[in-house]
């Protein structure tokens, strides 16, 4: 954390469709003031691996037309290789240390706000922040969207628009992928060892849960911005324990 009374690097986690990018969004719509003494959250940069995903898909999809060998996924949209996960994982890494590169006093004044979803099929939260430079764990803090499985599943479906499948807010899966690949979670078990901090690779991670199963991210109204700020707040209090 910085000085500036705001957090350096966020890292907001949750099942798919829990929340996160209806949370993003409702703090774009948030003014600066209120975001910086609401949420602890400055002018932020946000970094997704959807994009990168929804890329891959495209490329392959492409590859496939001119009858070349897909790169990245099969033909039903799988990944050929799970370590294609962790390669998303160490580009966020990558165009995270991009913005401290070229702004060298990049959190005098902005937040990272760093997204994704896991699931057990791919080694999960646990397997996935092994991927992130120790640097960038020792400036972040986790925020996790708490919801059940059958939860995200009605999301998924509720959010999904067939005309627009590479939108950040809504895309979607079909349940039979969205199961293989999420249904099985490891946060339970990645979080268990003390209610305040997760230990990766040597370094103390601050953490807090959202909890939204009653879903107060879709509308996006005041009892959002009211639970958020209590979360927040508690997760910049934790992370003002670490050393």
């Amino acid at each position: 954390m910085t000085t500036n009374n705001t957090f350096d690097v966020l890292f907001l986690i949750a099942r798919p469709a829990a929340g996160k990018s209806e949370i993003i969004d409702y703090l774009k719509r948030t003014s600066e003031a209120d975001r910086f003494h609401r949420f602890h959250i400055g002018p932020f940069d946000e970094l997704d691996d959807f994009p990168m995903i929804w890329a891959w898909f495209e490329e392959d999809a492409i590859l496939a037309r001119m009858g070349r060998p897909r790169l990245h996924t099969d033909d039903q949209g799988y990944f050929l290789h799970n370590d294609l996960w962790h390669v998303l994982i160490e580009r966020l890494d990558l165009d995270y240390h991009k913005l401290l590169r070229d702004h060298p006093n990049y959190h005098a004044c902005r937040t990272a706000i760093i997204e994704f979803a896991r699931g057990g099929e791919h080694g999960g939260f646990s397997e996935a922040f092994q991927h992130f430079s120790e640097d960038t764990l020792r400036r972040g803090a986790i925020l996790y969207i708490n919801v059940s499985w059958e939860e995200s599943l009605r999301k998924n479906r509720r959010r999904f628009n067939p005309e627009r499948p590479d939108s950040i807010l809504e895309h979607g899966l079909p349940d039979d992928k969205l199961a293989r690949l999420y249904k099985e979670s490891d946060w339970e078990t990645f979080s268990a060892g003390d209610p305040e901090f997760i230990t990766i690779k040597g370094v103390r991670v601050p953490y807090a849960v959202f909890e939204n199963e009653d879903d107060v991210t879709t509308p996006r109204g005041p009892e959002l911005g009211q639970r958020l700020e209590k979360t927040l707040a508690r997760l910049w209090d934790i992370a003002h324990k670490r050393p």
